[in-house]
């Protein structure tokens, strides 16, 4: 029995296992039931007493080195099994959903608008947001110290240097540089200091426009704007011109539109008239086209101005434009791409 136990072991210590079926097999061999270690343990039931101490000492030292080799095998491929299923791409599962992003709906409208004017042969233009008392003011027909002047509440960084109020501004510095004809639109963010409420904002986005040529009138405004609105909103909506002033444009007029809303009924947006300033308009008056060096005698051109959340709160049914502002998700989730 001692050769025996002698051969198993040095077997046991040279089966080499390389793969997961050969743990299988050694166990097979050395550990099962009809395994060589068990057909020993049945022989030692008939060694002789006085042999039974040492050889069951051994017979243990093999079995116990046997299953420590199993064991160890065992947790080796396992751990190599483990590891290849998470780096194993399965093809047949589906694909990871595509999640799309999208843009804010204030952008979304203004690239609307901006594409219904671009029709019309109206060019994008853009200026700085950080303005001079010149092209903010004094160039649009607000000599200093002129009343209209307080029409705006004003962010001052210096004594001549502010934060745009409007990109009327943006006019100013085309028609210094740029010879007529001029038909242009001119994006952006301007600033105001005004109290924070449902219907304003310290901060808005504008889009205004200008045309500028040889014996452009009124009407040439009028029905450039009811294209627009048409465009926009339906060829249902109804529009009216009412009278106003701007010191850049003379004549004024503010563009009023049905409240979609409401549907004319009445509701807190359009203070319950029914009605809604969609935008501000007038031919350009005469000293703001001298200003700029363009000849008033043989040139005339009209000016309108918009701002972007009053539209977009149309357009979306928002009564509140500090929704758009505050970034919550659940809002901006709806306007995904498809």
């Amino acid at each position: 029995m001692r050769e025996q136990l002698e051969k198993i072991k040095e077997q046991i210590e040279s089966f080499e296992i390389k793969q997961n079926e050969q743990v299988e097999a050694f166990r097979l061999k050395f550990l099962a039931k009809k395994g060589e270690l068990n057909d020993l343990f049945e022989q030692f039931k008939s060694v002789p007493v006085e042999m039974k101490k040492e050889l069951g000492a051994k017979l243990n030292q093999v079995k116990q080195k046997a299953q420590e080799k199993w064991e160890n095998a065992q947790s080796q491929f396992e751990h190599t099994q483990l590891g290849n299923k998470k780096n194993e791409i399965d093809l047949s599962l589906p694909a990871e959903e595509d999640f799309i992003g999208s843009r804010h709906p204030l952008t979304l409208v203004e690239n609307e608008v901006i594409e219904i004017f671009k029709k019309l042969g109206f060019v994008y233009s853009e200026g700085p947001e950080i303005e001079d008392d010149w092209h903010n003011f004094s160039a649009l027909n607000f000599p200093a110290n002129h009343p209209a002047r307080d029409m705006q509440d004003t962010f001052f960084i210096s004594e001549d240097i502010a934060l745009r109020t409007h990109t009327s501004s943006v006019q100013v510095r085309l028609m210094e540089k740029q010879p007529v004809p001029i038909r242009a639109i001119m994006p952006g963010r301007v600033y105001r200091n005004e109290a924070i409420s449902a219907r304003a904002n310290c901060f808005f986005h504008q889009i205004e426009g200008i045309y500028i040529d040889e014996k452009v009138s009124f009407a040439d405004l009028k029905q450039t704007l009811y294209y627009f609105i048409q465009e926009l909103f339906g060829q249902d909506v109804q529009v009216r011109f009412r009278p106003s002033y701007f010191p850049f444009t003379e004549p004024s007029a503010e563009m009023d539109i049905s409240c979609l809303l409401c549907k004319g009924k009445g509701c807190n947006v359009c203070k319950y008239t029914g009605w809604l300033e969609i935008l501000g308009c007038g031919m350009i008056d005469p000293n703001v086209l001298k200003a700029s060096g363009i000849d008033p005698e043989k040139y005339s051109g009209f000016a309108f101005g918009m701002g972007i959340e009053r539209i977009a709160m149309l357009k979306y049914g928002v009564k509140d434009l500090r929704t758009y502002f505050t970034n919550d998700i659940r809002f901006l989730e709806q306007f995904k791409s498809e």
